[in-house]
């Protein structure tokens, strides 16, 4: 018996409905189940997991830039990821709401690529270098069971690199599009014997839609495999990014914008404000099946990121003592391990699996401040005004049992302890500079408990609770709200309650729609105390709470035809009042209780539906709509909602010399005028970040097989 699924509106929610029918199209053969590991640490089908978890194949989706992953996220609820347009920055990422106040790189939500970190001890991370040609799938995991990757967890986004295969694979792609922006990349993968390969460069530039905002970006990758003896199987993984001199064009304030989206505040070009960024790392993975249900997995990596930074502060600012100047250089070291035990067995007659380990990763940053003007020039690297050597350290032990006690339940549990400890040593003393050095050490216990019913085999039935806690980063440690000198280690971590139920469904092949309601509470939630003359600083508030739906479907309803839908609620308010200022002068305005927290849309959904096969025509149609978006905490301006749409027609061809993928991309297909991401808290009132109006993109991409 087959189920048909409708989806009913009903005053702004969704209401799901499932009844018997024997109507539903039958596709030509069943899905192979959606396989993950992040929630758990083991491989399993999604269906089985008492969690929100998603696994999106970048591998099938290649009518795409394969640039950012924000490509690629749309089709999973409760996360918001946004091409800023602008790559000195890095792009937006949130999930249920927790990293939306990020102004750069990604907060709150942990990242990882193969199992190494992308996201640093102090929870501040990077998917600059996350290199989509080589990818086999993103994991998304949202809700309780993100707590179980320590500090700053609101949710884990993990990208796998596809191993190679047999036979011999070389494919070379080209894609160009507007505003002067083209990718090129050539990709190998192969496996003979116990060992494979999969090794890939790519090459990205842009002029930009936006003036001032020029960038290219260099990304190698290497995924290296050897089976050694019974059982085991080595990794050696290399990554490099090189991102020389991207231009940031800064945001703009509400007149601009409305005026001339792709223009520049007049400070940016006047201080010529760019970034670059050079990062190189290695890791390796041993797995060893040991017998009798038990196996390791150790892990090691290590890495260099060098950081120079030029920002369009005023040089009036930098007259204050106290100031680190205009220009940014940051060294980065970073390192560590992670040794995993797993043990498949039976209680009570039942399966059972334990996994438990213990992890360890070491940041030293060696941070440099420079005032960004000589005499009369600006944009150029001056007096040095900052010196310090800040070290973050976390030493975390977890453990996690799933036990499928009866045929229709399953319970998972999780512990985890960390331990995060920073140090900060200034080098940099003068009679009107005093010593900053300080030390701050900040621990917490995260248990998590997750229970799933099969209350049939096409219903799921699951419900998930756990805590979970977030570090300041250095950026928030930075200045103290005080004013006096010394770094802010007086805020302390914030610390979240998190639960949800949910509803996986999967009626019949080719049909599965998940529904989740969740809720996240916080205490000591860190804010803005003040952003002025170049230097924020932070604080710690009462409480904030983050509470939603999410609703996804994917239907495969006819042989070649795919719809897929993705919609979010969201409610994030602070939930005690508290003083803010931003801005000049500075002046504390009071925030009070049940104001939105920005950066958070009330609403998003995504809709995706495609036909076609890999040889031969294809087609595609696409729409996001995204309600209001709050700048600031004040809630005094909001970027307006929108709603765009996008087309893609392909065609797949073979010839002697290999296979042929082309396809045509237009996006934002109505021309319409919004902010596509926005720059939450800017002193400036600069929260706007134009997004392109129509483009188009037209894509080659050649494969050939030995």
């Amino acid at each position: 018996m087959r189920s048909r699924f409708w989806l009913t509106m009903l005053g702004g929610g969704f209401a799901l409905r499932a009844f018997a029918a024997d109507a539903l199209p039958t596709p030509p053969k069943d899905d192979l189940p959606t396989v993950v590991v992040t929630a758990t640490r083991s491989a399993q089908d999604a269906y089985e997991v008492p969690a929100s978890i998603d696994a999106v194949d970048v591998e099938a989706d290649s009518d795409t830039l394969g640039v950012n992953p924000s490509e690629y996220l749309g089709t999973v609820p409760g996360v918001l990821a946004r091409d800023r347009q602008n790559y000195a920055q890095d792009e937006q990422i949130s999930i249920r709401g927790f990293g939306a106040r990020s102004t750069f790189g990604v907060r709150g939500v942990r990242l990882y690529v193969d199992g190494i970190p992308a996201t640093m001890p102090d929870g501040q991370g990077q998917v600059s270098h996350f290199n989509l040609d080589s990818a086999a799938r993103i994991e998304v995991l949202r809700g309780p069971f993100s707590a179980l990757y320590g500090n700053s967890s609101g949710g884990v986004i993990q990208l796998f690199t596809a191993d190679g295969s047999a036979p011999p694979q070389f494919d070379f792609g080209l894609a160009g599009a507007s505003y002067g922006t083209w990718r090129a990349s050539a990709n190998a993968r192969g496996a003979s014997g116990g060992f494979d390969y999969n090794l890939d460069l790519t090459h990205f530039q842009t002029d930009g839609y936006r003036d001032h905002s020029r960038a290219e970006r260099e990304s190698g990758n290497a995924k290296l495999g050897w089976k050694i003896g019974t059982g085991g199987k080595l990794t050696v993984l290399l990554n490099s990014v090189a991102l020389p001199g991207a231009q940031d064009p800064l945001g703009l304030t509400r007149a601009q914008f409305e005026n001339d989206p792709r223009g520049v505040a007049a400070v940016a070009e006047q201080f010529d404000t760019r970034k670059s960024v050079h990062q190189t790392q290695g890791g390796a993975i041993y797995e060893q099946d040991l017998g009798g249900g038990h196996a390791v997995r150790l892990l090691g990596y290590a890495g260099r990121r060098e950081v120079e930074q030029y920002l369009s502060v005023p040089k009036s600012a930098q007259g204050n003592p106290l100031h680190s100047g205009g220009v940014v250089d940051l060294g980065s070291g970073y390192g560590g391990t992670d040794a995993r035990w797993t043990w498949r067995d039976e209680l009570a007659g039942r399966p059972l699996e334990l996994a438990a380990g213990l992890a360890w990763d070491r940041q030293r940053q060696h941070r440099r401040g420079y005032e960004n003007f000589v005499g009369d020039a600006l944009g150029v690297r001056g007096a040095l005004r900052r010196n310090e050597i800040d070290t973050v350290r976390d030493f975390d032990q977890y453990a996690q049992a799933s036990w499928r006690f009866a045929e229709a339940w399953t319970l998972n549990l999780g512990l985890r302890h960390s331990q995060v400890k920073f140090d900060s040593a200034d080098r940099y003393v003068t009679a009107t500079n005093p010593d900053d050095s300080g030390k701050a050490d900040y621990g917490a216990t995260t248990p998590v408990a997750g229970l799933l019913w099969r209350a049939s085999e096409a219903v799921h039935v699951y419900a998930a609770y756990g805590k979970g806690f977030e570090t300041p980063t250095f950026n928030e440690l930075g200045y103290r709200a005080d004013g006096r000198a010394g770094l802010a280690f007086d805020l302390t971590p914030s610390r979240t309650r998190n639960g949800e139920l949910g509803l996986k469904l999967r009626p019949g092949a080719g049909l599965e729609a998940n529904l989740a309601v969740f809720r996240a509470d916080t205490r000591d939630e860190l804010a803005v105390a003040s952003a002025a003359g170049g230097r924020t600083t932070y604080q710690n508030i009462g409480k904030a709470r983050r509470d939603g739906v999410e609703f996804s479907l994917d239907w495969r309803f006819a042989e070649r035809w795919r719809l897929q839908f993705a919609w979010t609620r969201l409610d994030a308010t602070f939930r005690s009042p508290f003083a803010t200022c931003v801005g000049t002068p500075c002046t504390p305005t009071p925030v009070a209780a049940g104001t939105h927290i920005p950066g958070i849309p009330k609403q998003n959904a995504h809709l995706a539906l495609g036909w076609g096969v890999e040889r031969g025509w294809r087609a595609a149609f696409d729409a996001d709509a995204v309600a209001a978006v709050p700048v600031n905490d004040l809630g005094s301006d909001r970027a307006p909602g929108y709603a765009v749409a996008g087309v893609d027609l392909g065609y797949g061809f073979d010839l002697s010399s290999g296979q042929w993928r082309t396809f045509l991309r237009v996006d934002n297909l109505f021309d319409r005028r919004y902010a596509g991401s926005v720059i939450v808290n800017d002193a400036n009132g600069r929260y706007f970040e134009p997004a392109p109006g129509r483009t188009a993109m037209l894509g080659v991409r050649w494969t050939w097989s030995r």
